[in-house]
């Protein structure tokens, strides 16, 4: 049997090394020059390490991904606890004393890694802080019920935190995450956050981009045949075979988004099937990456921006988590967005959107920084809407066509996307198409 895998990233790695283990013959396509999708890297000539395009960590939990470096020999991911923060206006009156991490003219980053810094933020009362902390124990330690898929985040927070637990932890970063979707995002999803969520993160040493191209040679000595910079425009069917740019093949999986699922293959699914899947929202990500002499963030990895007066979803001080002398001692420091395709940040181009930033970073930080080179990287499609529209029409392995499968991030859910979930839909694929050929 042939197999076509369209998409390099961890799902296509992963199905092509479980499917080739077996003799199938397989042929993996990718759009970019380099395998990895949403975590591929690049390396400048000065750095040791890869950095991914989009900040990524691993979690002590993700059992995927680890069982499966495990088992293809790669043994070069380390955990440590990096600090995370949250970043609010400084309060009119003079607040309570408190643990800072970072405190500016406008702007304070609080702690916020244990349940003693929770107890101890000023922006909230002792009755606020109880609720929360009550809220969030509950998701913790709750399984997932199917009541988390009737009500939404925005109401159920806003009903068990308070309105001021809810406003000032979580409602910027709704908004910032999901756009005008904000509030209709479903509880199934903040609780998969809560639940996954450990103190403990993960690093691939060499960067992530190190284990995919320990990946990339290990399936091209099972047999796989890659093709990269190849981007497929469209699939055909002749009799019972799929035809790619005229090569034929008795199966197909794309990992590829849904929207360009639908796009590539819309003569081979029947009308209703593809609208179906279009009526599925996405945004888009944008990651501005600042290479800096000093860091912008003195110790924290992880700052939440829980302000609507800083236009930044989340900020990633890269080299508060991996050492800055893999980068040539510089500070790699991450803004991120997800963003709709008409959003003005989506649309500036790479200079513009530095200089609309920066101010605001001047604003955050206490330290002058000097920035001695920026990198752009948008993603389309990357962050699905978890929402009562998404429960209706999201993808599944099976298709209409048969043969044809699809094993994406959409599928994640309700966890939200990476690379742990992705190795576990390319084995999940794989396992899937071997027992329906062993019948």
């Amino acid at each position: 049997m042939k197999i076509a895998i369209l998409g390099g990233g961890f799902t296509g790695l992963t199905a092509s090394y479980y499917l080739a283990k077996k003799n199938y013959k397989v042929n993996l396509f990718e759009k970019e020059k380099l395998l990895g999708g949403l975590a591929s890297g690049f390396k400048q000539q000065n750095w040791e390490w890869y950095l991914e395009r989009s900040y990524h960590h691993l979690f002590t939990n993700d059992n995927d991904i680890l069982d499966f470096a495990k088992e293809v020999g790669f043994e070069r991911i380390f955990f440590q606890e990096p600090e995370t923060g949250l970043l609010y206006e400084n309060p009119k009156s003079k607040p309570q004393s408190a643990k800072l991490r970072v405190k500016t003219k406008s702007f304070t980053i609080y702690p916020l890694d244990t349940p003693i810094d929770l107890l101890q933020l000023p922006l909230l009362s002792f009755f606020d802080k109880i609720r929360t902390g009550a809220t969030l124990a509950f998701l913790k330690l709750s399984p997932f019920l199917t009541v988390f898929e009737k009500q939404t985040s925005h109401l159920f927070l806003k009903k068990t935190m308070g309105e001021r637990g809810y406003s000032i932890l979580f409602k910027q970063l709704f908004r910032k995450k999901f756009g005008k979707y904000a509030e209709n995002i479903l509880l199934s999803f903040f609780w998969a956050r809560i639940k996954k969520r450990t103190k403990s993160l993960g690093y691939i040493e060499g960067g992530f981009q190190a284990f995919i191209n320990y990946l990339e040679k290990l399936i091209k000595k099972l047999g796989v045949s890659i093709l990269t910079g190849y981007e497929i425009k469209e699939i055909k069917k002749k009799k019972d075979k799929f035809l790619i740019d005229n090569q034929e093949f008795d199966l197909v999986i794309s990992t590829l988004p849904t929207q360009v699922t639908t796009k590539i293959s819309e003569k081979i699914f029947p009308a209703e099937f593809t609208q179906n899947l279009r009526k599925l929202s996405y945004l888009h990500a944008l990651n501005l990456i600042l290479e800096t002499d000093k860091p912008i963030l003195e110790k924290t990895y992880w700052l939440n921006i829980t302000t609507s007066k800083i236009p930044i979803m989340v900020l990633v001080q890269h080299t508060n988590f991996v050492d800055k002398k893999y980068y040539g001692g510089k500070h790699l420091t991450y803004c991120g967005w997800y963003l709709d395709k008409d959003d003005k940040l989506w649309n500036m181009n790479n200079q513009n959107l530095l200089n609309f930033i920066l101010p605001h970073l001047k604003n955050i930080s206490n330290l002058r920084f000097k920035i001695f080179n920026y990198y752009v990287f948008r993603a389309p499609f990357a962050q699905p809407i978890f929402d009562k529209n998404f429960l209706k029409y999201r993808p599944n392995f099976l298709t209409p066509e048969k043969n044809f499968y699809i094993a994406n991030l959409d599928m994640t859910y309700p966890y939200d996307r990476g690379t742990n979930y992705a190795v576990k839909l390319g084995k999940e694929a794989a396992v899937k198409i071997l027992a329906e050929n062993l019948r």
